[in-house]
């Protein structure tokens, strides 16, 4: 399947086929594709908890007010984000950069983030967004369906997957495969609509 056909063929599925698993070849791809995703200064903030215990997701289930796709798909991720990891051992991130590069990025890096939460977590939201869009995409080219989650109780799933101080949880991605198709696109709004250039027109600005 090539990139256009995943886009357009990708949907928020519900319901998923409880006999059917992921192999690990195919989890050991989307998770390599995954790893690709860009970040800021290639911080890379992304936490992934895979869940895999049946006990697990069904308390899961529960803080996600029973939605079916939880207990049923292949596969529950998890993604979350370590706010901090700007300033967690940074020399990493440029580790195979030449010497000056990194001389440059490593206070740049410090800079940007240094004192400014909301920028920290802005960012590490942003690195999940981008990672669980390439999740879902290379799961669709592997073949598998998938539903991007954000309908739960945040307190609670912190506390059973026992989310570490500065984490953050940006939403629960199901995979497997559909039992039931997608319910029809809602109502796209018209590209004319989403699209300007250069600046928003005084009649979207209102």
């Amino acid at each position: 399947m090539n990139i256009f056909q995943a886009i357009e063929q990708r949907r928020a599925v519900k319901h998923y086929q409880t006999n059917k698993k992921m192999s690990e070849m195919d989890f050991k791809t989307l998770m390599d594709s995954v790893l690709l995703s860009p970040t800021s200064y290639n911080i890379q903030h992304w936490r992934f908890i895979r869940v895999t215990d049946v006990d697990q997701r069904e308390k899961l289930k529960d803080a996600a007010w029973g939605q079916a796709q939880v207990s049923e798909a292949a596969e529950l991720l998890v993604l979350c984000a370590d706010v901090n990891a700007w300033k967690d051992r940074p020399e990493r991130y440029v580790a195979n950069s030449p010497k000056d590069t990194q001389d440059m990025l490593l206070p740049m890096i410090h800079n940007f983030y240094h004192e400014k939460e909301q920028t920290q977590r802005d960012e590490a939201m942003r690195s999940c967004g981008i990672a669980a869009q390439t999740m879902m995409l290379a799961a669709k080219g592997l073949g598998y369906d998938s539903c991007p989650m954000v309908g739960f109780d945040r307190d609670k799933v912190a506390e059973l997957i026992c989310l570490p101080d500065k984490h953050v949880i940006a939403m629960m991605i199901a995979i497997g495969h559909a039992e039931k198709a997608a319910y029809p696109r809602a109502g796209q709004l018209p590209l004319s609509e989403v699209l300007m250039e250069n600046q928003f027109h005084p009649s979207n600005a209102e």
